[in-house]
């Protein structure tokens, strides 16, 4: 019996929740809800996330939402990924709250007018403003993985799948200035689990009409 329902599109945040489904090999459902009044909105889906967004989860009763605590959840529960001491899962938790901060927005912004939005709709000047902001995080994330395959060390964890599922997009961005960064996004993104996440993804994104795209940019002032 499932017990797991990961509840969102693959083309949302889930993307997020299910590569750490897939990554620890859970039996889950898969409810691809769409953002908006058809979806989000709508008053069945407001009793499990009234915020109205995606993606949510019911592990067994157990109801959560924001995409990466799901996955901090998720790998602390099956004990695989999380990190095994105390100092550890504060630096995991440390690169989890910094990719919402810092690289979020702006891959997310560059995304869109760069590649998803119509060319008609693309504004030169946000994705130069996205571009210029990404600039010291990447740098930051540069730095770190000088000394190290991984954000945590030699293993890839729940922080290395957080922060690279958050930037997972950039993988069609000119990385050259920051080529460990490229080195590291492309060796999570290749794992079997993230292939399969990214090809969920890449079919909800072929299915997205142009409306909800730009709905998607309106919505989140992107």
């Amino acid at each position: 019996m499932t017990l797991l329902r990961i509840y969102g599109v693959a083309r949302t945040r889930a993307f997020r929740a299910l590569w750490i489904a897939k990554e620890l090999d859970l039996d889950y459902e898969h409810v691809p809800i769409e953002i908006g009044p058809a979806g989000a909105r709508k008053a069945d889906y407001l009793a499990i996330n009234p915020n109205g967004r995606l993606p949510a989860i019911d592990d067994g009763g157990f109801v959560l939402w924001e995409s990466l605590a799901i996955t901090l959840y998720l790998a602390k529960k099956h004990g695989r990924l999380y990190p095994t001491t105390l100092e550890g899962e504060a630096k995991a938790w440390q690169w989890t709250l910094w990719s919402v901060q810092e690289v979020d927005r702006g891959v997310n912004i560059w995304s869109l007018h760069a590649i998803r939005l119509p060319p008609a709709d693309r504004d030169p000047q946000r994705l130069a403003e996205a571009l210029k902001v990404l600039e010291g995080p990447f740098r930051v994330l540069e730095g770190t993985l000088a000394d190290r395959p991984y954000l945590l060390g030699e293993d890839f964890t729940v922080a290395d799948l957080n922060v690279s599922a958050v930037i997972s997009r950039a993988i069609d961005m000119d990385l050259s200035a920051t080529p460990r960064v490229g080195d590291w996004l492309k060796r999570c993104l290749d794992r079997p689990a993230a292939r399969a996440a990214r090809a969920l993804r890449e079919q909800a994104d072929a299915k997205t009409s142009v409306e909800v795209t730009r709905a998607i940019a309106r919505h989140n002032r992107l």
